[in-house]
């Protein structure tokens, strides 16, 4: 019987031996779980400025006034320089303005997009739109730790630049459509530098509203772009038809100049005229460049 039970415990100790197993927790390799911690953000920014002139504004021919929101926001979580998550938010949506991303430990460079553009694509770190509008950005850095404040409030700034143009010559009753054709206009934003790109001339052709024919100095025609802080200046076509597309009216600018965060304002004689600028005053967004053709 003893030669039996000692047999027995040789037995469970040479097992014991070969587990790693002393009495303690059977150790085992376990992949390693990747930390994560909740952020909240609460994006805000100058989305309603208060320095356009509403009057103006209201009469635009174009879909400008500052008190429309915003139609789409992004998120893009880049770590590494690489894009490891996103999301997108419509306006509409519960957590609209509020969204809400799972991080992981470590560093992280948080870009956001807000805009109104029409028909917006996302490639590769690029986003472009068929017709830009008023657009925000912020490459927002967090470094994530297990004692991160998961809250967050930012402020994103305006990346748009745009052109605004009045005729002050009488609109005449055959006017159907004005078409404004810079040489050079940026429709895409570097998600990750904030940088403008997608360079195009294409023309923007901006239908009159029936109510304009017979006023004079009452007709706006705008166009939103993206632009970088420094100052640029392209040429600028303006050619007005008739809904048979005979033209009635031209005029060009030399070199407009163009700025983030500025609007490039123009008045001068457009149907049946031809000319070039003249005189240009130029000033910040809200009290914008105001030149002469």
């Amino acid at each position: 019987m003893k030669k039996v039970l000692f047999m027995f415990f040789a037995a469970v100790i040479l097992t014991a031996c070969e587990s790693g197993y002393y009495g303690g927790e059977v150790s085992r390799d376990e992949p390693s779980r990747v930390e994560t911690k909740k952020f909240t953000f609460t994006v805000k920014g100058d989305f309603k400025s208060p320095t356009f002139n509403k009057s103006k504004m209201r009469k635009a021919a174009s879909a400008l006034a500052d008190d429309e929101q915003l139609t789409d926001l992004w998120m893009f979580d880049y770590q590494d320089g690489a894009v490891v998550q996103t999301l997108h938010q419509s306006a509409g949506d519960a957590d609209w303005g509020k969204p809400v991303l799972n991080l992981t430990y470590g560093h992280h460079d948080v870009c956001f997009v807000a805009s109104r553009g029409a028909t917006p694509a996302v490639s590769g770190d690029v986003i472009t739109w068929e017709k830009p509008s008023d657009t925000f950005w912020l490459n927002y850095a967090v470094d994530v730790v297990g004692t991160s404040n998961g809250n967050r409030s930012v402020t994103l700034d305006r990346v748009a630049t745009r052109l605004r143009i009045t005729p002050t010559d009488e609109v005449p009753s055959n006017a159907a459509k004005v078409t404004i054709t810079p040489s050079v206009w940026y429709y895409g934003l570097n998600i990750l530098t904030g940088e403008p790109t997608e360079q195009r001339n294409t023309p923007r052709e901006i239908a009159v509203p029936a109510s304009y024919p017979g006023t004079t100095g009452e007709l706006t025609l705008s166009i939103f772009g993206l632009s970088g802080t420094d100052e640029w200046t392209t040429a600028i076509d303006i050619t007005a038809t008739d809904a048979s597309g005979v033209t009635i009216g031209k005029a060009s600018i030399a070199a407009a100049p163009f700025k983030r965060n500025r609007s490039t304002d123009y008045s001068g004689p457009l149907f049946g005229a031809s000319g070039e600028t003249s005189v240009m005053i130029n000033n910040e967004w809200g009290e914008p460049f105001v030149g002469e053709w």
